[in-house]
């Protein structure tokens, strides 16, 4: 289906009440180490503490009165889990939360705090599926996809428009890439609110599997996503995916190594806490800089909901 101009501004208008609008920071250091002028809009400083309360917000909003009061139910082991509880808690509605076994402790303290149902199962995609598929029917609860659900791209797309909306004259916007609602919103943004902009993706070698379907055109799964940016191990979907192939000019793919460098970039030199998922992006940069050499680059810091017992250095 065709994206409009005016459903995205309607959608930056449905959700503001709901989120912040983050500050776009930039770093004279990170400049000269890159070559380039870099804007890093910062999610990290978003209710929650990443972009996906944007998504969670509209997706909510856009149900009926008679489904709000029925709840939302999501299977996740992190950020869209505290977005969608937090979101929910925001609109008075039910919040059922389906989340492996595995998922950090601190993760489901942050989903109960914030008045979401948890549901414990095994840690595979089948039992998570199964699990929320028996929540909806017991509850009627509507089920709402982390990235693969149309309200929740067009949510997670307010980030990039109101980084355009700072900066108009950017030559590119880059994001990290997991499930792909992220990088699916900023393309639109990036289709309709600049001129000669460009989106790009940024996602590990280690689980580049969003890499490959660009490549393949069919959407490829990874059989192993051994990477410190826990936040991309996820696959895309079947509505995310032809957006992005028609809207994203390409990925860049880097190191493990790569990402813990760009890490503790951020941390040391910009003063700030993101998780490693959000570094990816800083990563693809550094790795290409004579793409972005001069060029005035939007990045946006996806999150900085961070295990401090799991930092790299």
């Amino acid at each position: 289906m065709e994206i409009t101009k005016l459903q995205l501004e309607k959608v930056q208008e449905h959700v503001r009440p709901y989120i912040h609008r983050t500050p776009v920071l930039k770093s004279r250091l990170l400049n000269e180490i890159t070559g380039a002028e870099l804007w890093f809009k910062c999610e990290n400083f978003q209710k929650m503490g990443a972009f996906k309360m944007r998504g969670a917000a509209n997706a909510i909003l856009n149900l009926s009165e008679e489904k709000r009061n029925k709840g939302v139910v999501t299977h996740s082991s992190g950020n869209f889990a505290q977005a969608l509880s937090l979101a929910a808690k925001s609109l008075k509605v039910p919040a059922y939360i389906v989340m492996p076994e595995t998922a950090p402790e601190v993760k489901k303290a942050a989903v109960r705090t914030y008045g979401g149902q948890i549901t414990e199962c095994p840690a595979t995609l089948k039992d998570r599926e199964e699990t929320a598929s028996q929540i909806q029917q017991q509850t009627g609860a509507t089920f709402i996809h982390p990235s693969n659900d149309l309200d929740v791209i067009l949510g997670q797309g307010t980030a990039a428009m109101e980084l355009l909306q700072d900066h108009p004259d950017l030559d590119y916007v880059i994001t990290p890439v997991g499930g792909g609602g992220l990088i699916a919103g900023s393309a639109l943004a990036v289709k309709y609110f600049s001129g000669e902009c460009k989106c790009i993706g940024a996602e590990p070698l280690e689980a580049d599997d969003a890499w490959r379907s660009l490549k393949s055109g069919k959407i490829e799964t990874n059989e192993s996503a051994n990477t410190i940016a826990d936040g991309l191990k996820t696959n895309l979907g079947d509505i995310n995916f032809p957006i992005i192939r028609e809207n994203v000019e390409r990925i860049i793919r880097v190191s493990e190594d790569e990402i813990k460098s760009a890490l503790r970039l951020i941390w040391e030199r910009m003063k700030i806490i993101v998780e490693p998922s959000s570094a990816v992006a800083l990563a693809a940069v550094i790795r290409e800089k004579e793409t972005f050499k001069n060029k005035k680059t939007g990045i946006i810091i996806s999150g900085g909901n961070v295990d401090l017992s799991k930092l790299p250095f």
